[in-house]
């Protein structure tokens, strides 16, 4: 069965952004957070034009392959700059959900989305194979998540990408039927933390880079109770250690 998980760049003291992250802004100041996907000689096998230490690679393309669906919260789609059309995985297509409905979207981003490809991208490219840059279409489009999906999904945001209305749980049942054997990647802090909060979550990897940014978007959002963890695997490699848990149930 589907799994569900995340793979996000994060500082030392739990950021996934730098201060002032948004549309035209990238990640703020914490752009160093991806700097490790282009620090190495070895080409990944997911991302075109990525050169990751040969310890990464393993790590990035391992995770990059499972990935069926990512899906996102508003905050980091806006940011991304996907009203266009684009995705953060070259293969696999968008679920994004969100209470504000789809014009509201239009309306806030109105100009130029935000530079696409690179470390600067606002969402940044995880180790999930998430990554702001837009990809070229392929894969089963998101707009197809059929008759059977809850009411409160809305396609049509591109035919990657289906906006879900009805909260995370319909999101993660929409995207796990898109993915198929595959998993479903979460981006972003709001959606990770809402999931954990719902016991959605399989799996978090945590790709550290070893500085303090000092402030910027937090990975984890406040949870309602503990979670526990199980480390599954630790990766120490140039400028980053990947640390893969396992949530316990």
């Amino acid at each position: 069965m589907s799994k569900v998980i995340t793979a996000l760049s994060v500082s030392v003291d739990g950021y996934i952004t730098g201060r002032d992250p948004g549309p035209g802004r990238g990640l703020g100041d914490g752009s160093m957070l991806f700097d490790w996907y282009f620090n190495g000689d070895t080409p990944s096998r997911e991302f075109d034009g990525f050169r990751l230490s040969e310890a990464s690679a393993r790590v990035f393309d391992g995770l990059a392959s499972r990935v069926g669906v990512s899906l996102t919260g508003r905050n980091t789609y806006d940011d991304s700059g996907w009203i266009d059309g684009g995705t953060p995985h070259p293969t696999a297509p968008l679920v994004v959900v969100s209470h504000r409905p789809l014009d509201a979207s239009a309306d806030r981003l109105g100009a130029e989305p935000s530079a696409s490809g690179g470390p600067s991208a606002p969402a940044g490219p995880s180790a999930c194979g998430e990554s702001s840059a837009p990809a070229e279409p392929s894969g089963p489009s998101a707009s197809s998540a059929g008759p059977a999906a809850p009411s409160g999904v809305v396609p049509g945001m591109s035919d990657r990408q289906t906006l879900v209305t009805s909260g995370i749980e319909d999101a993660v049942a929409v995207a796990q039927k898109l993915a198929g054997d595959k998993d479903v990647a979460l981006m972003g802090g709001g959606v990770v933390s809402t999931a954990l909060a719902a016991g959605l979550v399989d799996e978090i990897v945590l790709h550290q880079v070893p500085i303090l940014l000092g402030g910027g978007r937090s990975f984890f959002q406040e949870l309602p109770h503990h979670v526990n963890l199980r480390l599954v695997e630790a990766v120490a490699a140039p400028g980053v250690t990947h640390l893969h848990y396992e949530v316990v149930r």
